[in-house]
């Protein structure tokens, strides 16, 4: 028997006593609506804190309409223009981020360990003409500076906005030949002193091109709207409301604010609530993060399964004090339960693990934040989303079956950038979006995550997409072919195997390799092994079988 859980929404009977059925995404014009809503609200609160610094919403909204000024009068910059923000977690990004808005702009977030190639990639698809760069990663934009359209390059350095004194970083002298370069803090100043006029912002308007690779491993910018972040933020914290309380959260965003996960879940969410960012510049350094844990009464945060598995083995983090916990979610990649069993061992709190895409602002599913422990599931659609479950004729399967997600509502793209065949492929004729992951669902309406429909590769929750790593090893000279695999990792999540075939009589090696890649791809992209065979498995028509290396490594193991 087939049934329509798409059309029935079982799962709603298992929400939290409160949680709507439905959302408003007209609720707020536009993100700028909503963010000065807020700020009148909470104005003598603290919104951000970094460092040992902290901006109120005040404060906050201060520099980013002296920024927005700048953006739009002394730059020219127009309504729907698109700039480049690449930053870790510092408070100049939250600021870059609201003037960006503010001004009408398409926001462009970048990651900023990406490599020179990388960078170069998204800059021209996207075709920003503004970056604002953290200092110490601008060398990396100097490298490809004037292959770009880029004509003006804001620099912000560590110490910008905080009460301490640093050091500068010493900024690559080739920014400054090729295009128009200031400082953040002279931006600002000058910008206090212009006029602003706010553009007409309206739902449908553009926010974000929030790049995420395809399964052809070519990376897209997924479009997404006013109104799919307020949709998005609002079904997130429809699901969240019964434990967060307004005006008193304090949020720690170890998760970069550039993903889609913690922009929306941290920084949007967060400030719904009028509550405090706690910032995490450097979440790798885990001993750091334990230690600034110490010092907050923090009560939700954000992670993925490695960072959640990283602090539990991180001396001092279980003698910290939980008491005002309310909630940990949990996304980006799977939870592992040994992990999540842990957690809440220690803690004493679920790890609520959510499901979503970029292509989706990002989150389809969470548990519900009344579950006693992790189920193993990614949770229950948020409200005003269907999914459904189909098979490769697009046929909606029964319950248990296992078949390819898919998913409609609010917070769902417009489409690819420039990209009107992907956006084709990747929308169903009724408007599901296509999400690629094979899941079942439950009598209850509790979905769970099977594998991935195509081979992307998940390392701490970042994807890595096998084409784009094999096309640049491709290129290597010795190298005669090439496929690349992700392997389960207890780090990690999952770890970058790639098997080569050397030419006839190369000498290579596997540290070579590395080397190379270290140049051309972010170091989640490298891979962790190398595996050198006389041949790859391949079909009849000479394709590579990715699926028959997983098998022979699985039977080796």
């Amino acid at each position: 028997m087939i049934c329509k859980v798409s059309m029935d929404r079982v799962w709603q009977q298992h929400y939290a006593a409160g949680t709507p059925a439905e959302i408003d995404p007209d609720a707020w014009a536009s993100l700028v609506e909503l963010l000065q809503n807020r700020i009148r609200r909470f104005a003598d609160q603290p919104a951000f804190a970094n460092a040992g610094s902290q901006l109120s919403y005040a404060e906050f909204d201060e520099h980013a309409l002296a920024l927005a000024a700048y953006l739009q009068t002394e730059l020219g910059l127009n309504k729907g223009e698109r700039i480049a923000l690449m930053m870790p977690n510092i408070l100049p990004y939250a600021v870059a981020l609201y003037a960006a808005l503010r001004a009408g702009l398409v926001v462009v977030n970048v990651n900023p360990l990406y490599t020179p190639r990388e960078l170069l990639h998204q800059l021209n698809d996207a075709g920003a003409g503004t970056l604002i760069v953290w200092a110490d990663v601008a060398a990396t934009v100097a490298e490809v500076i004037e292959q770009t359209a880029l004509t003006t390059v804001i620099i912000t350095q560590t110490a910008d906005l905080l009460t301490m004194e640093l050091p500068p970083t010493a900024v690559d002298v080739r920014l400054g030949q090729a295009v128009k370069t200031v400082a953040l803090a002279d931006a600002l100043m000058s910008g206090g002193a212009r006029r602003f006029a706010a553009p007409r912002l309206t739902g449908d308007d553009l926010a974000f091109l929030q790049y995420t690779g395809g399964t052809t491993g070519a990376s897209k910018g997924a479009m997404l709207t006013h109104r799919n972040i307020i949709a998005n933020m609002l079904q997130v914290c429809a699901m969240f409301q019964s434990v967060l309380q307004e005006g008193e959260e304090i949020i720690i965003t170890a998760l970069p604010l550039y993903h889609i996960y913690a922009l929306t879940c941290n920084f949007f969410a967060g400030i719904l609530f009028g509550g405090l960012n706690v910032l995490i510049t450097n979440p790798r350094d885990l001993p750091g993060l334990v230690a600034t844990l110490s010092r907050w009464s923090f009560t939700y945060m954000t992670g993925v399964n490695t960072l959640y598995n990283g602090l539990l083995h991180t001396p001092g983090f279980a003698e910290l004090d939980f008491s005002t916990l309310r909630l940990c979610s949990a996304g980006g990649m799977a939870v592992q339960g040994a992990v999540a069993d842990r957690w809440q061992a220690v803690t004493g709190y679920v790890l609520t693990e959510g499901y979503g895409l970029s292509e989706t602002s990002p989150v389809l599913t969470s548990n519900p934040v009344t579950i006693s422990q992790h189920n193993g599931s990614i949770g229950l659609p948020v409200p005003s989303t269907d999914i459904r479950i189909v098979d490769e004729a697009g046929k909606v399967l029964a319950i248990g079956e296992a078949g390819e997600l898919c998913s409609k509502g609010p917070q769902i793209m417009t489409g690819y950038w420039r990209d009107a065949a992907a956006t084709q492929q990747a929308m169903t004729a009724d408007g599901y979006f296509r999400t690629g992951d094979i899941a079942r669902v439950d009598t209850r309406g509790f979905f769970y995550l099977i594998d991935r429909k195509k081979d992307m590769i998940l390392v701490s929750g970042f994807n890595v997409y096998p084409n784009e790593v094999e096309e640049v090893i491709a290129g290597m000279e010795g190298v005669l072919e090439c496929a690349c695999i992700g392997v389960p990792d207890a780090r990690s999540g999952e770890a970058v195997v790639l098997y080569v075939v050397k030419q006839a009589e190369a000498e290579l090696t596997a540290d070579q390799i590395i080397a190379w890649c270290a140049d051309k791809l972010a170091r989640y992209k490298t891979p962790q092994r190398i595996e050198f065979t006389d041949a790859l498995p391949k079909s009849n028509v000479g394709k590579i079988l990715r699926r028959a290396l997983r098998e022979q490594g699985d039977s080796t193991s």
